[in-house]
């Protein structure tokens, strides 16, 4: 009864690591060290499908896995969106575009190439990591640029990080002086890119693939005959599972005959919206249903959970389906003038 997908594309030895590591960081990024670069199909690649399926699987393995794996990825898509040569082996990235009120980063160009310098929030393993893909500022500009985390001029700044879910992906500033950097793409590419969108797509198959774990136990206490209203909950769950999961893979085939501009942002707000109303009902029906003792006394159950629900935490409902009716506004004005509608 479970909505599943077919099999993904195995990344040798993560998924292992995946089921081995409990949620403690530093074996994924080992892991995550030795993956080989072109083991997953970058999105547009016409194995799309894949990819999401990979990193649903992953998350179907363990949520922190998924969470470490998901940036890494994106990461190197956003290197070969660009035209640039996959990473060295054994290196491990971020992806930090993130800004925050009283939180600057500036770069700076100089004779021997750009440098950057102020603080970048929200850099998820920031002081763990090799590389990092960071936005900063350049007069009016917003840029992307790589660089070489190791470097003596960046420090992960401490933070109270006190979250229980995700606990040890730990999002604290990093400060930045002076450090080396080379630019991606030119001013404002990184946000005006198609693969910006697909970005987000990825994440929400994160998501999907964490809950199916939690859909089968629930679907394993629904079997048990004379509770009705349980089994009808869990009917409806599926029914809300299965349209993510067909959401991702029509997401998949439009990325693949690559769809762009207006069209790209729509498909990604659709998806992830329709996603994280999945992963909404799922927790609601494990705090309802399967009731404390999960949660108390199951530590994947329960760790499952709480990485979860801090996971999805940064889909925005309101300002995205917000976004989402201005580019529906956008892309209806503009198929009026040629007689097709936008809308069913």
């Amino acid at each position: 009864m479970t909505p599943s997908a077919p099999a993904a594309t195995m990344i040798t030895g993560y998924e292992q690591a995946a089921a081995d590591a409990a949620g403690h960081v530093a074996p994924l990024l080992a892991a995550l060290a030795r993956v080989d670069a072109a083991a997953v199909p970058l999105p547009g690649s016409g194995r799309t499908a894949e990819r999401f399926r990979t990193l649903s699987r992953v998350a179907g393995i363990d949520v922190t896995a998924a969470r470490v794996l998901e940036p890494h990825l994106d990461a190197l898509a956003i290197l070969s969106e660009a035209g640039l040569p996959a990473p060295a082996p054994g290196t491990t990235w971020g992806v930090f575009a993130a800004e925050a009120p009283g939180a600057a980063l500036e770069a700076v160009e100089g004779p021997d190439g750009w440098t950057l310098t102020g603080v970048k929030p929200w850099c998820s393993l920031g002081g763990q990591l090799s590389h990092g893909l960071v936005t900063a500022r350049h007069r009016d500009d917003r840029r992307m640029f790589t660089v070489d985390l190791r470097q003596e001029s960046v420090q992960a700044e401490s933070a109270t990080w006190v979250a229980r879910g995700l606990a040890e992906v730990q999002s604290g500033p990093l400060r930045f002086d002076g450090a080396s950097a080379e630019e991606v793409g030119g001013p404002g590419w990184y946000l005006s890119r198609p693969g910006f969108r697909w970005g987000g797509i990825g994440v929400a198959a994160c998501w999907w693939g964490a809950c199916v774990p939690l859909f089968r136990a629930l679907a394993d206490r629904a079997a048990t005959p004379g509770n009705p209203l349980l089994a009808a909950r869990v009917g409806a769950l599926y029914r809300a599972l299965s349209s993510g999961r067909l959401q991702l893979e029509r997401a998949a085939a439009l990325i693949d005959a690559q769809v762009a501009d207006d069209a790209a942002a729509v498909l990604a707000h659709e998806v992830r919206g329709t996603v994280a109303d999945g992963v909404a009902l799922t927790l609601a029906a494990v705090h309802d249903l399967l009731g404390p003792a999960a949660l108390a006394f199951d530590e994947e159950q329960a760790r499952r959970v709480a990485d979860l629900d801090l996971y999805v935490a940064q889909y925005h409902r309101g300002p995205d389906d917000a976004s989402l009716a201005a580019r529906l506004e956008s892309l209806a004005s503009a198929s009026s003038l040629d007689g097709e509608s936008v809308w069913w």
